[in-house]
């Protein structure tokens, strides 16, 4: 697996609502009704995460979780980014 390089990353991103490049890492905050909510999505995404084996770093306080994506091994984004961001949007109903 390689690291995707800034124009495929920026070409890949434009296919999902709401995230952006933020450093090296792709970005998103979220907001949901409530801690029950946004627990629940995390719950969620943390199997899918676990599926592929690909895990986000990400910050939670109440209502509102931050995630950040980036390959760690690589020091770089990958597919496997763009992998966790799509069974994002599926969980949320955005694909």
């Amino acid at each position: 697996m390689l690291a995707l390089s800034d124009n495929e990353i920026k070409k890949k991103l434009e296919a999902f609502q709401g995230w952006e490049l933020q450093g090296t890492k792709l970005y998103r905050k979220f907001e949901f009704k409530d801690f029950i909510q946004a627990f629940g999505f995390m719950t969620k995404l943390a199997l899918e995460a676990e599926k592929i084996n690909h895990h986000p770093e990400w910050h939670n306080v109440y209502n509102s979780l931050e995630i950040w994506l980036w390959t760690h091994d690589l020091m770089g984004i990958s597919e496997k980014d763009f992998q966790l961001l799509e069974r994002t949007a599926n969980l949320l109903g955005e694909a």
